[in-house]
């Protein structure tokens, strides 16, 4: 994986697949490309029409560049309503009724996000709306959802549990692995005890309802949830990698490259959720909570939201702060431990604490107990620099994210530029 990569990390289709053999000159003509697809598909998302336009009079292909959740940038395009990158998209060449993993073309996309002018360009290039409610492409018809049903309510017995493990535990209940539809899940299933408890029931429809407005290549994704019968649950995808907390405990310290490729897909996911004006502040950012896709460890993407916080931000120089206790204390922000007022830079600094760990191998302050190292950290500490993969440019990135005042934190667009020229 290349550390220079940026959005969703593509499938890097078109290797030569002759092994040991394939020379110097073929890697590095596949890292660029490699490379070139991840930034087509990040200026699509970033609206930059003059940087898409020019990647494709380099290389027309990239028109039909994917990411490895087999979106285009016609599809990042038609979600956001840029209308002058599709266009350009278009005229050279996109296939308008592509679809990504969920069977989602873009025409679907934009219709789910109401951007009507998008919907208009789409179908005057002969785009179809189709996606996981139903696909031109399967034999028969799908019957529409129940009425009075959101799209996302499962039945519960559609989950086969028979060959289901716990794959995780907490004071709300468990998580399983379990399957639906055929498909590995990852189901939150509340306990039965607490099914009646107002402030768990709360927090649950609290996630459901973030959850299911997020969809990017870096964030855990929503599946549906049972929400009208005991037990409540919530189902995501199974990521087969576990989380990133067992992975340094089993593997220590961090290349530099892995690192970064690691932080990269991290800032991703973050800048994601960051993006105004439906802010959504995670507050419990830490490598429990961040999830590799498989095995081979590659990819990561956040999850877990059942303390983020949705946040509408109606102009640009809006305040919006709030206070209370709220995380985990090893890779808290001293603003959240002083019970001051703080907004987003929470999860930068819980970032910066990350990154610390996968290049160090142990966690922030490992001699401390949890409560003790947010109380220390609060004080002004940091945890010193040890390990020799932390190069300069590293260094200030991380000592600028865990700054003591969070106004001087960067932004993870930032971090993501930094970390990009690293």
């Amino acid at each position: 994986m290349n550390s220079d990569t940026s959005y969703g990390e593509s499938t890097a289709r078109g290797t030569s697949g002759k092994g040991s053999s394939t020379s110097s000159t073929d890697k590095k003509k596949e890292k660029a490309r490699v490379s070139r697809t991840s930034m087509i598909l990040w200026h699509a998302h970033q609206n930059d029409i003059g940087a898409v336009r020019k990647l494709l009079e380099e290389d027309e292909s990239l028109v039909h560049a994917r990411d490895y959740d087999n979106r285009t940038p016609l599809h990042v395009a038609s979600l956001h309503g840029w209308i002058d990158v599709a266009k350009c998209l278009l005229e050279h060449g996109a296939d308008v009724n592509a679809q990504d993993r969920w069977k989602n073309t873009p025409l679907a996309d934009a219709e789910g996000a109401k951007k009507h002018t998008m919907i208009e360009l789409l179908k005057s290039y002969g785009g179809l709306s189709y996606g996981q409610s139903g696909s031109h492409f399967e034999p028969k018809p799908v019957l529409p959802p129940l009425p009075n049903k959101c799209d996302w309510e499962i039945d519960p017995s559609e989950l086969d549990f028979s060959s289901s493990n716990i794959i995780g535990k907490g004071s709300f209940g468990e998580i399983l692995k379990a399957s639906w539809r055929g498909t590995p899940v990852a189901v939150k299933r509340i306990l039965p005890s607490l099914s009646d408890d107002k402030l768990v029931i709360q927090d649950f429809r609290h996630e459901v309802k973030v959850l299911v407005k997020l969809r990017h290549p870096n964030v855990v994704q929503f599946l549906g949830a049972v929400t009208d019968k005991k037990p409540l649950m919530l189902i995501t995808e199974y990521l087969r990698g576990g989380d990133l907390h067992q992975h340094l405990k089993e593997k220590g310290s961090l290349s530099a490259s892995t690192a970064i490729n690691f932080a990269l897909d991290i800032a991703r996911g973050m800048a994601y959720l960051h993006n105004e004006p439906n802010v959504i502040i995670h507050r419990d950012l830490k490598p429990r909570n961040v999830l590799l896709v498989n095995t081979s460890a590659e990819h990561l993407k956040v999850g877990d939201f059942g303390l983020s916080k949705l946040i509408k931000v109606q102009h640009c120089h809006d305040v919006y702060k709030m206070t209370g206790e709220t995380g985990s204390y090893r890779y808290m922000a001293p603003e959240v431990f002083k019970h001051r007022k703080y907004d987003k830079k929470v999860d930068v600094f819980s970032f910066a604490m990350i990154l610390y760990e996968m290049l160090e191998g142990d966690p922030p302050f490992s001699n401390y107990e949890p409560y003790e190292a947010a109380k220390y950290a609060a004080a002004g500490h940091r945890p010193p620099f040890r390990s020799k993969s932390y190069t300069p440019e590293l260094r200030d990135l991380t000592e600028k994210c865990w700054a003591a005042d969070m106004n001087q934190r960067p932004s993870f667009l930032d971090i993501l530029k930094r970390l990009e020229k690293i």
